[in-house]
């Protein structure tokens, strides 16, 4: 009997996307598996199908913004360039599973897997995922919601990254989401030596315009001289102006440095030589509200402390595994103050916690989830 063929379509550069990467280490497991993304092939995958790049993921065409315009929503659904670009690619071709990222592309999954089971693996909160930009509030969060409430009761499992959102799939879609968080596989690093009177900070993810890095920035730079940070930023496709204005805005005394970014699976060994891993996200939508991303799982590995505002999410496993300090707001006096008495006990004392809860948030527990999942489609 051939193997199983499974589809795991991301648009997005899936050689160099952590989460996307983890979910194919486990699909990988049960058959052979086509990849359709931006980018070469990821490890993992026995076929890729590369996307152009250019090729919008949204119906950026003179066409698709009218038909968002008017909500002419089940138009729109697929007159996305790269969805048209992949649904021509893969006429014809037929999978057992198929496991489609993210909202955007559901049409296009219903479509392709023509009645095999589909796991809508919905990262986030999808009807929110960036309405604090006007235009995309007006005219793209309309179609986002339009997909998942015509397609997700459709699909096999979904799944999402964290209880709190699952909750809002559960709620408004009447869908019952499977938590899988973005946490990274286990890895037995050392807990490193903590100097007696500094202090070393470091941030890991993308200059995004939106995730408020200027806060960052301006917490570390009001903070005593004992303490400094390193940023690992992939710069975002603005030509790396948002991360231009982040190193303008830097102090001149050298406390904070950009370096280059890091491979995902690298991250850990770099991160590992920090204190502290810092993450202050404003709740300016949902998402930010309610993130619980990569990087939180990665520090952990790296058996760093963690310093966080009130997202609940974070905080909730903060508190839970003594593994940082949680702000009480996001206001810049206080993530300051947060950090401003830490002691080098207090510091020792996080890393060791973080050593205690490295397997338990790891993606051991979270790659059972995808398998549960697989195993029960593939004998459906």
């Amino acid at each position: 009997m051939p193997a199983p063929s499974l589809l795991v379509i991301s648009l997005s550069p899936i050689h160099r996307d952590a989460r996307v990467l983890r979910q194919l280490s486990v699909v990988a497991e049960f058959g052979r598996v086509t990849t359709v993304g931006y980018g070469p092939a990821p490890e993992g995958s026995d076929e890729h199908i590369e996307v152009p790049e250019g090729l919008s993921t949204l119906p950026q065409t003179p066409l698709g913004v009218l038909q968002l315009g008017l909500r002419r929503l089940r138009a729109a659904e697929l007159s996305a360039p790269a969805v048209r670009w992949v649904l021509e690619a893969l006429s014809g071709r037929r999978f057992d599973v198929v496991v489609a990222n993210e909202a955007r592309i559901l049409a296009l999954a219903d479509r392709i897997a023509d009645g095999a089971p589909i796991w809508a693996d919905m990262h986030e909160w999808a009807p929110e995922e960036r309405t604090h930009i006007l235009s995309w509030r007006l005219l793209v969060a309309p179609l986002m919601d339009h997909l998942c409430r015509e397609y997700l009761p459709r699909c096999a499992a979904v799944t999402t990254v964290g209880d709190r959102i699952g909750e809002l799939y559960r709620s408004r879609y009447g869908v019952e989401a499977r938590t899988m968080r973005n946490s990274s596989p286990y890895r037995d690093l050392p807990v490193g030596e903590v100097a007696e009177e500094a202090v070393r900070l470091v941030h890991s993810g993308a200059a995004v315009q939106g995730r408020n890095l200027e806060l960052t920035i301006d917490v570390v730079s009001a903070l005593p001289e004992r303490f400094s940070l390193d940023l690992y930023l992939v710069p975002a496709n603005d030509g790396g102006k948002y991360l231009d204005s982040l190193m303008e805005r830097a102090p001149a005394d050298g406390r904070i440095r950009f370096l280059a970014p890091v491979p995902p699976m690298s991250l850990p060994d770099t991160l590992n030589a920090y204190d502290l891993g810092v993450f202050w996200l404003p709740p300016v939508h949902t998402n930010g509200r309610l993130t619980l991303p990569n990087k939180y799982f990665d520090y952990v590995q790296a058996r760093l402390g963690i310093a966080v505002g009130p997202s609940p999410e974070m905080a909730d496993l903060t508190v839970r595994h003594g593994l940082g300090v949680v702000a009480e707001d996001f206001q810049q006096e206080t993530l300051t103050a947060s950090l401003r008495d830490i002691t080098t006990e207090d510091v020792r004392g996080w890393k060791q916690h973080a050593r205690q809860a490295a397997r338990e948030l790891s993606f051991e527990a979270d790659a059972q989830v995808a398998r549960d999942i697989l195993g029960t489609l593939l004998t459906a």
